[in-house]
């Protein structure tokens, strides 16, 4: 069901950005515009269904740990792997203030969680905030000529087989959106149950498995701008794929209900996240290149993050999370599944 989920997902995601992006361009809007909303929207549609399915479902911990355990795939293994490949280097001005951005939204995401909860009007700051960004990117890209916006329009029409008629082109939208709805469900459910099956919590399975699956998107893109030796594609991928995870996921998350934050986040894994950020800051805002070795040393981090949700390695929660959320007897699980079995239906 996981496997199923995360693969409809991926695909729902890609039909539904190809036909938003067909319908834009039959509207007529301009590119710049296609890529700062539609592209930015359609390629984090994964993340965002399963994560208001997951507090519709009453299974929050997914939501919020699939946030923070994608923005840290997207750093360590995101920009790691690719790295070894070909070293990435940017020197782009624009990439440098979002990385900035990135930094200071990511410090007071970390504020807001510290008192356990994310509320409505919190996710409202959040939502606005991204309003604001995408509408001063937009003017600043216009107006400056950057090269992000060269570049914005290249992915638009990197897009291959996109549908030619507007009613094609609302089919790809619905087919696009019934299939993240769909795989959502599948996904959480199936998490629910591999978290019961193997006695770990929701939320180690949304920062591993789920965080990992939904990145792959962007791990795809980011291999592919390292050969073809694009790193501002690479980190400008990733920075604003953090962004938007953060301001408009969880933003909109916490709108529509209350999201609680387990310990095991507030304590431990939004500091990795933190310091992730922190590893690729100086990279992002001086220009310099991620070598062969650095990317291998993330990657190796993220290894080890990862082993550590499982494991416990020393300085790390020993899942106690996993004490606290597996089943005494089959009886129990038995109850647990068809509890959650029914607030997903």
């Amino acid at each position: 069901m996981v496997a199923g989920g995360l693969v409809l997902l991926l695909i729902g995601g890609d039909v539904l950005v190809r036909g938003a992006v067909a319908l834009a361009q039959w509207l007529a809007v301009p590119p710049l515009v296609i890529g700062l909303t539609v592209v930015a929207f359609g390629t984090s549609s994964p993340e965002l269904v399963v994560s208001l399915d997951a507090v519709l479902s009453g299974v929050p911990e997914i939501a919020i740990g699939n946030v923070v355990g994608s923005n840290i795939a997207n750093i360590l293994l995101v920009l790691g792997l690719p790295a070894i490949v070909f070293p990435i280097a940017c020197d782009v001005n624009a990439i440098r203030r979002d990385g900035a951005i990135m930094f200071a939204v990511t410090i007071g995401f970390i504020a807001l969680c510290w008192s356990g909860q994310l509320l409505n009007w919190q996710g409202a700051i959040m939502t606005s905030l991204l309003v604001g960004y995408l509408t001063w990117s937009y003017f600043s890209a216009r107006e400056n000529k950057e090269t992000t916006a060269v570049v914005m329009v290249d992915e638009i029409e990197g897009i291959a087989a996109r549908p030619h008629s507007i009613w094609l082109s609302l089919t790809f939208i619905v087919a696009g959106i019934v299939s993240l709805i769909y795989g959502s469900h599948l996904l959480i459910e199936g998490a629910t149950a591999l978290a019961v099956a193997a006695g770990v919590s929701e939320t180690t399975i949304a920062l591993s498995l789920i965080a990992l699956g939904t990145s792959l998107p962007e791990l795809a893109t980011s291999l592919v701008a390292a050969i073809r030796r694009h790193g501002d594609v690479a980190i400008g991928n990733v920075v604003g794929s953090n962004l938007f995870n953060i301001l408009g996921i969880m933003g909109i998350t916490s709108m529509v209900a209350k999201v609680p934050i387990p310990d095991q986040i507030i304590y431990y894994d939004l500091w990795i996240m933190l310091s992730a950020t922190i590893l690729i800051t100086p990279f992002v805002l001086h220009g310099r290149t991620i070598s062969r070795r650095y990317g291998a040393f993330l990657t190796l981090v993220y290894v080890v993050y990862v082993l550590s949700l499982y494991h416990g390695l020393p300085g790390t929660p020993k899942n106690e999370a996993k004490q606290a959320d597996q089943p005494t007897s089959a009886k129990q699980s038995a109850q647990i599944l068809s509890m959650r079995g029914k607030l997903i239906a």
